[in-house]
Order: structure tokens, then sequence, then C-alpha cells
């Protein structure tokens, strides 16, 4: 009975990383461990570098600081780039919530700094059948909370002549599902069993998604946009946990005559009680939401975010804090533009010369800033804003 309670906690704290669960043991994700599992590879200083130089700007502070931190291909894109080609962005977000939190507006972020730097064109697909067929919501709901979020992303700041956003529900067919039936028939049931995980018990729909997901890395599903184009590469930045789904399409690509999509990956945005819990839309004191009120977020961070301080002040003072768990430095890492002030800050605190509430001030202070200025971006948002993003027309200044 010893030997099975040993390997039952060995299987409880092995990490699981797929599109619908995250969790590792108690030290959190190991993300060495997981490229090596994927097979995607590390995104180095020299990339960055080569970056910054053809875009002729700094790096993002998400990729000098190592967030988004893999990549498949990426040099390759950037070598079609630097000859004078261009390519496309494709992101996405299933709506399942009414309000994002920050944690959701990491890929979105990011993919505005990458369509500013190098002017390429962007499509963002909302799964609404995704979350239709994974959680308990109707068609209806699903479409309407598409469409709410699809106001929080164009509030990011996406240029709308160089912007497509679509809802499956209402997007697919014609040439987008031509190209679904040609991936789905390339991959066997053995296949997307052992990629994602499924079981006996889970229903065909979920079985049948993932060339949903896969086709808009392909530029034929876009005829209104990339007609006669169809070798145009794609780039595709995401959280690492939507790997799987471009691992089947770049299998899949070249059999069907396309070109494999590249992607950057990003880790994963803590819970604000740490790396070792997941946010949860069911706890809303897991996480920090667009919608939030500064007094709110002022709330959440002194009560909820995980400190690495120790427990005393004497204590803190002899020892410093434990930076390695400590969500408001994770917090200012991704948020906190000023490289000088966060080595600053980590340094201080380290070495225990700055408090925990002194470090959790300047977090309240960062993120009220950020989500004052998302809200006042989204208040902006027009239905009819959304009817031009969503409406399937040609780009005007695509590759402007």
């Amino acid at each position: 009975m010893a030997a099975e309670a040993e390997a039952v906690t060995e299987v409880e704290e092995e990490q699981v990383v797929n599109p619908w669960e995250v969790s590792a043991g108690k030290g959190g994700i190991d993300y060495d461990k997981l490229v090596d599992q994927f097979g995607c590879q590390r995104l180095d200083d020299a990339l960055v570098a080569r970056v910054a130089r053809l875009t002729a700007r700094p790096p993002h502070r998400f990729l000098r600081r190592g967030l988004f931190f893999a990549h498949r291909d990426l040099n390759e894109i950037l070598d079609l780039y630097e000859k004078g080609e261009k390519f496309y962005l494709y992101t996405g977000r299933g709506p399942s919530s009414e309000a994002l939190h920050l944690g959701h507006l990491i890929p979105f972020m990011f993919t505005k700094y990458l369509q500013d730097a190098f002017k390429v064109p962007l499509v963002i697909q909302l799964t609404d059948d995704e979350k239709f067929l994974w959680k308990n919501l109707t068609v209806e709901e699903t479409k309407r909370l598409a469409r709410e979020n699809a106001k929080d992303i164009i509030a990011c700041g996406f240029d709308v002549e160089r912007t497509f956003i679509f809802s499956d529900f209402n997007y697919v067919g014609g040439a987008f599902y031509e190209n679904m039936v040609k991936v789905a028939r390339c991959v066997t049931y053995n296949k997307v069993v052992g990629i994602f995980g499924f079981t006996p018990e889970d229903h065909i729909g979920k079985v049948s998604f993932p060339p949903v997901q896969a086709v808009p890395s392909f530029p034929s599903s876009f005829p209104h946009l990339f007609s006669g184009n169809d070798q145009l590469r794609c780039l595709i930045p995401c959280a690492i946990d939507q790997d799987p789904y471009f691992r089947m399409t770049r299998d899949v690509a070249p059999r069907i005559g396309y070109q494999k999509p590249s992607l950057i990956e990003s880790r994963f945005f803590p819970a604000l009680q740490g790396e070792n819990t997941k946010m949860s839309a069911s706890d809303p004191n897991s996480a920090i939401y667009v919608t939030d009120s500064a007094k709110e977020i002022k709330t959440k961070v002194n009560k909820y975010a995980f400190s690495g301080g120790r427990d005393s002040i004497e204590l803190h003072r002899k020892l410093g804090a434990n930076l390695d768990v400590d969500v408001p430095i994770k917090y200012l890492n991704f948020f906190l533009e000023d490289d000088n002030e966060l080595e600053h800050i980590k340094k201080e605190y380290k070495e225990g010369r700055m408090l925990t509430g002194e470090v959790k001030q300047r977090l309240v202070a960062v993120l009220s800033e950020l989500v004052a200025r998302h809200q006042r971006a989204r208040a902006q948002v027009t239905e009819e804003m959304v009817d031009v993003f969503m409406a399937a027309r040609p780009l005007p200044n695509m590759f402007g």
C-alpha cells in the first residue's frame, strides 16, 4: 500500500499542460521540461536582438525579460522578413467570461507590439464554438461573450486597417471549412487522442474541434484577405498551453500543400495566490480583472497576492525576500516598463531593505494605471466599431 501511495503522489505532482488544463507540482511549471516535452525551441538573446534590429525599435518587455520564451521557426519568419517578404499574425481568445483578467490581455498586448513593429495583418479567432463544446453555455451566450470580448481586444489598440476579428459561429464555411476537412482527413483518432488526451467519455464535438483552431494559420482560409497568396507565412503568438493545436497543424500543413505556421510562446501568468494555484472565473479574488476598480485592485493585491517576504520585519531585514515565489514581483515583471526600476526593486527587496508592503504599493499603482487606461479605451469602443473589425472585408493598408 505504501508503494501505491507513493505512486499516486508522483502522478499528482506530474505537470499537465494542454489547452484545457494547466497544473504542476509544488515547484510550479518546469518550463525547461515543457520545451523538451513539446519539442519547441528556446527563444535566446540572439533572436531577441535580431527582432530589435529588424524592427528598429526596442524589444517588448515580454521579450527582453523572457516572458515569451519559446518558439517554433521564428528564425524562418525573420529570414523572410529580412528579404522583404511579409507574413501575417494569428492569435485568439475563447470567450467564456464577460470580463477578461490581466492574464488574458498578455497575448493581445504582445500581438499589438508585433503588428506595430512589423506592420503586418492580423487575424483574431474567437472560439465561441469551443466554449459551447467545453463549457455549460448556450450558443447564444457564447456568441454574446465573443462580442463583449472583442471590445476588450479592440481596446488594446489594434489597427483596424490591418486587423480582422472573427467568431467561429459567424465565419466558418466556404474556404475555411474546406481547409478544416482537409486537416481532419489527415489526423487519425489515435493521433488526436495522443496529442490532446481525449477519452472515450468525451463527446465527438471535442474530438472534431482541433481543425477549427488549426486552419486560421493557412492564408487560404481568408480569401477576402489573402486571395492568390496561399503560401504566405503565419506567426502565432500564444501561451504555451496552445502548442498541441499547432504541433498537429505543423504536422499536417505540408501534406495539404501549405506552409507550417511559426509560433512564439509565453509563460503562464500566475494567479494572485501563486504559481501552484489557477486563476479561476469562479474565484474573482484569484485574478485582477479589467473591470476592477482601483479600490478592488488595492484590496486584492494587499490581501491575496502571495508574498515572498518573511514572517517578521526583523527576519525580513536579515534574510530578504524569496523572489522566486513572490507574486507582486512576478506581476511587476510583466507590467512595469522601466527595467532599471524593476531591477532596483528586486535588489532592495531581495536584500531586505524594501518590505512587502512597499512592493505591493508600487504594484497597485502600476496595475491601477494599466486597468484605468484599458477601461477608458474600452469605453470608446462602439458596436459599430466591433462590426467593422468583424466584417469580412479587404484590409486597405494590410502591409502598409
